[in-house]
């Protein structure tokens, strides 16, 4: 595994589409500072202010992975979700791409429960049981296990609440936001140009929807906690 961080250049964003903004009028006030310009009634956003803050919240998130950490990464639109998962597993953090289930953090003892149901429905599948059950069963077992393993399979192993939350997109990740507010866990997120990025602790102003700019801003995240958990490796 790579553990060396790859250098994000002002190019990168640039041709990665980072600096592209949401219409005027639906942009947020609060966006204000890292907004560079106007052009055709697009927000273009500073994406100088764009690279310092990415690099600040990857000095953090490696600072975490350095301690320990554990990570969840939260990411649902359909042009995306690809990335947040591939990016996900390669630094070992969970992640969220289907479907946020309310309680996901707040309530997360019930969702451990959810996820020993799908445990054991794997395991009675593997050691036969399943094969035991009436045909009228087995459809019903097999709808509920793929609908588990498609809403669970990027927490599944997921034993404590996370230390560091990554999303992709505050406004649509709203519910996984409050929830993250409401247990204190700081959240580093891609923040375009219709969001309040005063609700997150390390926010990286960027265009949220582009798939260039969400793959670039995560592997960078991705990056910091591959690095900060090989110095960990180093310190053990």
């Amino acid at each position: 595994m790579d553990k060396e961080m790859r250098e994000v250049t002002l190019k990168d964003l640039f041709e990665a589409g980072a600096h592209f903004g949401h219409k005027r009028e639906a942009w947020h006030p609060a966006m204000k500072r890292y907004i560079l310009a106007e052009k055709s009634g697009i927000h273009i956003i500073d994406i100088e202010k764009t690279l310092e803050l990415l690099k600040k919240a990857g000095e953090f998130v490696k600072d975490m992975a350095s301690k320990g950490a554990e990570f969840l990464f939260v990411g649902t639109k359909q042009q995306i979700k690809e990335i947040i998962k591939e990016e996900a597993k390669r630094c070992g953090a969970h992640y969220v791409t289907e479907r946020w289930l309310g309680g996901t953090l707040t309530n997360f003892e019930t969702i451990k429960k959810s996820i020993a149901n799908l445990k054991e429905m794997e395991r009675m599948k593997e050691e036969g049981e399943y094969d035991k059950l009436p045909k009228k069963e087995k459809v019903r077992f097999d709808k509920k296990l793929a609908k588990l393993q498609r809403i669970l399979q990027g927490i599944r192993d997921m034993e404590r609440l996370p230390d560091v939350v990554f999303i992709a997109d505050i406004r649509r990740e709203g519910v996984a936001l409050r929830e993250c507010q409401k247990l204190e866990i700081p959240v580093v997120a891609i923040i375009d140009t219709n969001a309040d990025p005063r609700e997150v602790q390390y926010p990286i102003p960027a265009n949220d929807d582009a798939i260039k700019s969400v793959q670039i801003i995560t592997s960078y995240i991705a990056d910091a906690i591959i690095e900060g958990r090989g110095l960990a490796e180093k310190g053990a």
